[in-house]
Formats: structure tokens, C-alpha cells, sequence
């Protein structure tokens, strides 16, 4: 299986750098919608429904504190020929969808979308309180499926 830094360094690679928040709701939507057409995990890597949106905290910590992130900022960790072309396949189709929105558009999706707001709710958090909860696989596949 993938791991978030290689589905990261892809998504850099086709699109050049881009805010820390955009390439995080690029890998959520990666990561959901191969629930969906792939029926499986793209990546092993845990996601939670932070106040701002989706966050993988792995990916977090590689960009701590920068607003752009680069490829170089994951060369150590991430290396997108290890991805299958199946998997190219559905980061691509996510691209095409959501590649050109910002990233504050993609956040205020992420917060009108269930499997954000179900994590938060089993969490008992509202809107602009932290959360770490987990947005689950299954929730994900569900919501997304149902579109």
C-alpha cells in the first residue's frame, strides 16, 4: 500500500507547490474516493477531523508551520513511482475535480460533507473546537459512494 507521503509527492509533482491546507484536502479526497472507485485504501495513514478540515497528522508534521509546501519538503518519505497506475488513475480523477478549486473552498466543502461532521459529532466537538477524532474508511466510502 501507498502511503500518504507518495500519494503527496504525486499530486506536487503534477500540480507544483501548493498551500499546506490544499495538499492536505488533495490527499483526503485521493483517499476517499479510492474507497469508492478502488474499494480500497489508498494509503494506511489515519485522517481526523481537525477544526480546519480533514488533516493527515503524519503529513502534518513533515509541513508544520510552512504555508507552501514543496516536493522537497516529503523527498525523504515520498516517492510516487511506487503508486500503481490504478492508483494514479483516481489521485488524477481527484485532480481534475478539485485540482483548480482553492484550498479554502475545499475546506468549506470538507465541513458541509458527513464524514467530517459524523467524526466530529462521536467526538462531541462543534464548530472551532479541536478534535482529533478519526474520520473512518467506512464513512468515507459511504458518503462518497452515495454522490
Amino acid at each position: 500500500m501507498a502511503s500518504v507521503y507518495d500519494v503527496a509527492d504525486y499530486i506536487l509533482h503534477q500540480r507544483g507547490n501548493m498551500s499546506a491546507m490544499k495538499l492536505q484536502k488533495l490527499c483526503y479526497y485521493s483517499q476517499a474516493w479510492s474507497l469508492v472507485w478502488d474499494e480500497e485504501p489508498l494509503f494506511e495513514e489515519q485522517i481526523e477531523a481537525w477544526k480546519g478540515g480533514p488533516v493527515i497528522p503524519e503529513l502534518y508534521d513533515r509541513h508544520r508551520g510552512m504555508f507552501e509546501v514543496s516536493q522537497a519538503v516529503i523527498a525523504d518519505r515520498g516517492r510516487y513511482a511506487r503508486l500503481s497506475e490504478t492508483q494514479i488513475a483516481s489521485i488524477d480523477g481527484v485532480l481534475k475535480f478539485y485540482g483548480d478549486k482553492t484550498a479554502q473552498w475545499l475546506s468549506d466543502l470538507t465541513h458541509m460533507e458527513d464524514p467530517w461532521k459524523n467524526a466530529r459529532a462521536r467526538a462531541g466537538k462543534r464548530d472551532g473546537e479541536s478534535c482529533t477524532e478519526v474520520i473512518n474508511d467506512a464513512d468515507m466510502a459511504e458518503y462518497y459512494g452515495g454522490l
